[in-house]
């Protein structure tokens, strides 16, 4: 079920490197929303910010002035042990690499973030066992990363993200390593869960065709967020 209550908010982000002559303004005033179930794409060249909008919007990172709203809480007065506690519990990051524990199954991977959040290990493996089945991978569950291709790793790793029912999706060139026919397939069964779960996912790619295929496109100009034209 859809949880109308699920969103990400940057308001007044700015974010700068350096002091004085040597000063490096990289986010100017970044603003906007994600909703509930909707997919927006980051488009934007290397240099411009976006790992840094990725890092703030997943409190990895504070910003020197703005707020970040997740799930309406605003972030940015939390100290460091409530802002890890929201990156556990709210808050989902899927890489270009998976970077899955080379030591343990599909399956321990996906049951291994409920568990620190504090889950029961049944729970935790049905639900591993739940996202596995809807990514289409169920029978793979007992086989560890090297056993596993690219496609069926980066589907893992996605169900990992949101083992424990986050509010927000935050991913990074999710599909950068993989060839085009696995990167549709991929990208098909990440729309699928965002859609089923209600995330906010913002999706940091430079393909500009499964970037069209989102809700809307944005990009970084002069350190603020603005709307993208994919020609």
């Amino acid at each position: 079920m859809t949880d109308a209550s699920k969103s990400l908010r940057l308001q007044g982000i700015q974010r700068h490197f350096g002091e004085g002559e040597t000063r490096l303004d990289v986010l100017t005033g970044v603003d906007f929303a994600i909703e509930a179930g909707e997919m927006v794409a980051l488009v934007a060249p290397s240099g411009t910010g976006k790992s840094t909008l990725l890092h703030i919007a997943g409190l990895l990172e504070r910003p020197d002035a703005g707020e970040v709203y997740v799930n309406g809480l605003a972030c940015g007065s939390l100290d460091d042990a409530r802002r890890t506690e929201m990156r556990r519990q709210s808050i989902g990051f899927v890489y270009q690499f998976h970077h899955l524990l080379p030591e343990f199954s599909a399956l321990e991977n996906i049951m291994l973030p409920q568990m620190i959040g504090g889950l029961h290990r049944k729970e935790a493996a049905d639900r591993a066992r739940q996202l596995l089945d809807y990514m289409r991978i169920g029978k793979r569950a007992t086989h560890r990363p090297a056993e596993l291709s690219g496609g069926e790793q980066q589907r893992v790793a996605i169900a990992r993200a949101v083992a424990n029912n986050p509010y927000v999706l935050l991913a990074d060139e999710p599909t950068g390593n993989l060839d085009p026919k696995t990167s549709h397939y991929v990208f098909d069964a990440l729309t699928a869960l965002v859609r089923q779960s209600g995330v906010a996912a913002l999706i940091a790619t430079h393909n500009h065709e499964l970037a069209a295929r989102m809700d809307r496109v944005i990009t970084l100009e002069g350190g603020r967020v603005v709307p993208y034209s994919i020609e």
